[in-house]
């Protein structure tokens, strides 16, 4: 590969999608960001390509980069309209971020104050199995070095797929179930870093082996494991809540970030000490006042849920991962300038036509209009790049 392609373009405003807040606010922690002179640029590695993101105020541009030998020019047609059907479906297109923005704020005056300031904030469709891996490393642990974990993972257990021209860079896919769930991946994981989260890892990949079946080398396919876990996503919320606590590092916290952000249940919102107290300082909740830790019990965990239902609604985890966003101390400066537009990409040659704009539907129609299915490819958002529970451990200390 001595040259990339050119980008191709697909509108959609900033209001529909934010890269720089749904990509950095804990969703997900494999997203790669490459800063140029003139614009930023998202990577992820799938099992056979990269999948390159810039983004104007109006646009979304977008390629796909393939390991060599290069596919012929007909196989690269097909290869790239795979890529926006995963697009459209990763950052569920299909939703009108605009009209759910309208219901929450006519439903909560808290939501209404923050809108404008924070668009373009919706939810991920991420991989179960890569959300799983991900979020059982976020116990007591930060942002910033759950990426560093998820890419050492990667970097260890997966075949690199393709560099770059002129990059050192070398891009991994995530590793399937069985590359993880042999014994003396725990010890190799400890070695990098992952404590007591390396057993964790290494138990629950093979629970999932054992159960479900996996393959003894990396394919391009799902494993049995994976479709499994994707499966999970038509059962109720009740069921694949029951499924995951079965898991070795997945309590009920963790257990609802997967539900939330891999398996379709947008009416979950994840829990804890801060989100309680999120809850009892806008939206009533009773609680202690003093300051003082409050245990988190199971019913003091369902009140929480749903009292946040209640406020937000059917997709009460969408609204939920805006308002954190928003205090999260990264983001204090978002929103506060005008988004300045990309000239990079405006004027590089070898950019594509416009595809036409998807269509949204409206929330309400979601299940029944949605269409886009694939088989590709995470806590709370954190203060300083710390997940929540970090943060109120952190304060704590402070006073």
């Amino acid at each position: 590969m001595s040259v990339l392609p050119p980008f191709q373009s697909l509108p959609l405003t900033l209001t529909q999608l934010s890269l720089a807040a749904v990509l950095k606010c804990g969703q997900s922690f494999r997203w790669s960001t490459v800063l140029l002179a003139d614009d930023t640029e998202y990577r992820l590695c799938l099992r056979d390509r990269v999948v390159c993101l810039r983004q104007s105020p109006t646009t979304l541009f977008y390629r796909s980069v393939y390991p060599d030998p290069q596919p012929a020019p007909t196989q690269t047609a097909l290869l790239d309209a795979e890529t926006l059907v995963w697009l459209k479906d990763y950052f569920q297109l299909g939703i009108d971020l605009t009209v759910l923005y309208d219901e929450w704020s006519t439903r909560d005056p808290v939501f209404a104050r923050m809108q404008h300031r924070f668009k373009g904030i919706r939810m991920l469709r991420q991989d179960p199995w890569e959300n799983l891996v991900s979020f059982i490393c976020s116990s007591n642990n930060n942002i910033s070095r759950i990426t560093k974990m998820i890419h050492a993972l990667c970097k260890q257990y997966s075949d690199p797929l393709l560099t770059f021209p002129g990059e050192e860079t070398t891009y991994h896919p995530f590793p399937p179930p069985s590359a993880l769930a042999e014994q003396s991946v725990s010890v190799t994981l400890r070695s990098l870093g992952f404590g007591y989260r390396a057993e964790f890892i290494q138990r629950t990949a093979q629970m999932l082996v054992n159960a479900h079946g996996g393959f003894d080398t990396l394919r391009d396919e799902l494993e049995p494991a994976e479709k499994w876990l994707m499966g999970l996503r038509h059962n109720t919320t009740s069921e694949a809540r029951e499924e995951l606590l079965k898991f070795v590092g997945v309590g009920r916290k963790v257990a609802d970030c997967i539900l939330l952000m891999s398996l379709d249940k947008k009416e979950v919102v994840p829990v804890d000490t801060h989100v309680h107290q999120i809850a009892m300082k806008y939206y009533g909740m009773k609680g202690n006042s003093n300051g003082k830790k409050v245990n988190m019990t199971p019913k003091l965990y369902e009140e929480v849920n749903a009292k946040l239902f209640n406020v937000w609604g059917e997709y009460a985890g969408w609204a939920h991962s805006v308002l954190f966003t928003a205090d999260l101390k990264s983001f204090a400066s978002y929103g506060l300038t005008e988004v300045t537009s990309p000239t990079s990409l405006k004027h590089t040659k070898g950019i594509l036509p416009t595809l036409p704009m998807p269509l949204l539907s409206s929330p309400s129609k979601r299940t029944r209009d949605i269409l886009l299915k694939t088989t590709v490819d995470s806590d709370i958002p954190a203060e300083n790049d710390y997940t929540l529970a970090e943060r109120v451990k952190r304060r704590r200390r402070c006073k």
